[in-house]
């Protein structure tokens, strides 16, 4: 019993009763996207008569008490099966900031057969939060070195890195699952060269970033694919990785992710996003005007979606932090250039994320400004973000307080003709159900009932 005795403390020690302990297990739950509920005296069973839930609620009581207390409780902690998940927790949550950690985080990632394909419980609050403030005060990595096998060069890297920026290149066309294959094969490569090549300071500095990078690509695109919680165990362990190769705007980068993730799923009380996004600021002083855009704009987006501040204050920082990205697009680029991976942040990229920042606060003719000087083309055609923007003009028309629906359905349709064999991104698909939603009081309108009609296809592949 001393399982449930562990249990019985951990749940007093968050002050919480077994009745209120249900109570907020249930909203966590529906939180995370579980529909299940359990019975307020549920919880009692397991305290008092050592009863063993079924799943998802092991996990789900680790990670509800792991967010109460500010650190990581896992299932196995309390003497209950959790099907791996306390293991993956573990190592990219609570590893060291070296590369042992980066490592071990690592192979929860890639050695398990189907772990990508595993729907993941998503987790909040500090499970979050904290390792980005660790990644902020961690110390340097030492010496990132392996004296045994045979040597690798810095020329495989740059080829390594080339296949690297070809399947970023895919990404910029589509997701889905099969990308998120490739990706997490040649993360294995990596992975294994670590594991079993000798190498020097430099080039185990230079493995552990493509490793971060591909573990960046990969928390994208299982993202954009509807994977959460893969997506975050992806980030984090990103994060450690970046760490050890010293590459703090690829670590900044990556937080940016996560604020993004953070946002749109409206994590926790909606501070985590802003957090998440503030901490990468804070630790890239670099030069780069694209990686500074591209932090400034994750801010944005994060403060037009902070339901804890007043109206004012949201349009205030969203401006702000919009201002900053633009004003750093416009510095000139530094003597050393800036990452390969910043290449996407244009000016084009700019003004559709700074659309969509004044869409969330209700700045219509700002929002359309942006949004259609995103459309001009000015680099190569990415399919993907101009369904996006399409989908996010459309609503511009539709949220304003006289609807202009001819306008709506022209760019809606536009991006209808992109989600229709072309791109596959459950996110856009996403945006798109909530134009269809906000179109709904309209279906008497003949164009409105043809434009919700084509959509259904979309919108069910994706169901």
């Amino acid at each position: 019993m001393a399982e449930t005795a562990l249990l019985e403390r951990l749940v007093a020690e968050a002050g919480l009763t077994s009745g209120r302990f249900a109570q907020r297990l249930n909203r966590y739950a529906q939180a995370t996207g579980h529909r299940e509920q359990v019975h307020i005296k549920t919880p009692y069973k397991w305290i008092k008569k050592g009863e063993v839930p079924r799943p998802p609620w092991p996990t789900l009581c680790a990670q509800l008490l792991s967010q109460e207390l500010g650190r990581l409780v896992t299932p196995c902690d309390l003497g209950w099966p959790d099907g791996g998940a306390g293991d993956e927790l573990t190592a990219v949550v609570q590893g060291t900031w070296d590369a042992d950690g980066a490592l071990r985080a690592l192979h929860t990632l890639t050695d398990a057969e189907g772990v990508h394909r595993r729907r993941m419980l998503q987790v909040l609050g500090t499970t979050i939060t904290t390792p980005a403030h660790e990644w902020l005060l961690a110390q340097p990595a030492e010496a990132v070195t392996r004296s045994a096998g045979t040597s690798i060069t810095a020329e495989a890297v740059d080829h390594l890195d080339e296949i690297t920026a070809g399947l970023r290149r895919l990404d910029d066309h589509g997701s889905g699952e099969q990308l998120l294959t490739l990706i997490r094969e040649h993360l294995r490569y990596v992975t294994t060269l670590l594991d079993t090549r000798r190498y020097a300071d430099t080039v185990g500095r230079r493995l552990h970033a493509t490793a971060a990078e591909l573990l960046r690509l990969g928390g994208f695109t299982a993202f954009d694919t509807g994977y959460h919680g893969l997506a975050q165990r992806y980030f984090l362990a990103a994060l450690r990785s970046a760490h050890t190769a010293g590459d703090q705007a690829l670590g900044a980068n990556i937080l940016g992710f996560m604020s993004c993730q953070a946002k749109d799923l409206g994590l926790g009380n909606g501070r985590e996003a802003v957090l998440l996004a503030e901490t990468a600021r804070a630790g890239y002083p670099g030069a780069s005007g694209p990686v500074r855009a591209i932090l400034a704009l994750r801010a944005a987006e994060a403060y037009a979606n902070d339901p804890t501040a007043s109206t004012a204050r949201r349009a205030a920082d969203t401006r702000r932090a919009i201002d900053d990205a633009f004003n750093s697009l416009d510095d000139p680029t530094p003597s050393h250039g800036s990452p390969s991976w910043s290449y996407w942040m244009s000016p084009s990229q700019a003004h559709a994320q700074a659309g969509y920042c004044h869409l969330r606060i209700g700045d219509h003719p700002r929002a359309r400004h942006h949004l259609r000087r995103s459309l001009q083309p000015q680099e190569g055609n990415y399919s993907r973000e101009e369904a996006l923007r399409d989908i996010l003009l459309a609503s511009t028309y539709q949220q304003q307080p006289r609807p202009d629906l001819e306008q709506a359905l022209v760019h809606g349709n536009r991006a209808v003709d992109a989600l229709t064999g072309q791109v596959d991104s459950p996110r856009c698909v996403g945006h798109l159900a909530r134009l269809v939603s906000g179109l709904g009081p309209y279906r008497r309108s003949r164009g409105v009932a043809e434009f919700i009609g084509r959509t259904r296809p979309v919108l069910d592949g994706v169901s």
